[in-house]
């Protein structure tokens, strides 16, 4: 009888066990995908502003003193070079319908591997092989380290199969 309650113990902790971590794994990306979706917005608000007024020096300023406000209130996410790297990715994946979608699939630092790429279609090509083979952070790193991009056989119609 003890021994028939034990195995009924175990069986119920694995079981908490599996719904504990599912709902970590859901929360995580719930989370990942908010944060980089906020810093677009940040990034987009912050650009916006610099290009409506045009000016190279008004916007070196905004964001220096955009940074050390945000700092004070809510820490190193906001030092100068992070709102900087906020609106690259703003400008850079600048369609709305195509990030809302891929900020769903990819985190934070898979955007910030990404946005240094100058080239756009390599850029493009790595996104979304992140995206369709789900490749991690890890892993996108070796990818470029070993130049996946530029020794990969690819269609012709690359920007066509990219979409």
């Amino acid at each position: 009888m003890k021994k028939q309650s034990q195995n009924i113990e175990e069986v119920i902790l694995s079981d908490i066990r599996v719904i504990i971590n599912q709902t970590k794994e859901v929360v995580s990306k719930v989370v990942t995908s908010n944060v980089a979706r906020m810093y677009w917005k940040i990034g987009k608000r912050i650009s916006s502003e610099i290009l409506d007024n045009q000016r190279a020096e008004y916007g070196k300023q905004i964001v220096a003193t955009l940074s050390r406000q945000l700092t004070i209130e809510y820490g190193r996410s906001y030092e100068e070079k992070n709102l900087r790297r906020m609106i690259q990715f703003a400008n850079q994946f600048s369609d709305i319908e195509n990030v809302a979608t891929l900020w769903r699939q990819l985190s934070w630092s898979h955007f910030k591997i990404l946005i240094p790429i100058k080239n756009e279609l390599e850029r493009d090509f790595y996104t979304q092989m992140c995206r369709i083979e789900n490749w991690s952070v890890d892993m996108l790193r070796k990818k470029q380290i070993v130049y996946y991009f530029s020794v990969q056989p690819y269609p012709k119609n690359l920007k066509h199969w990219l979409n």
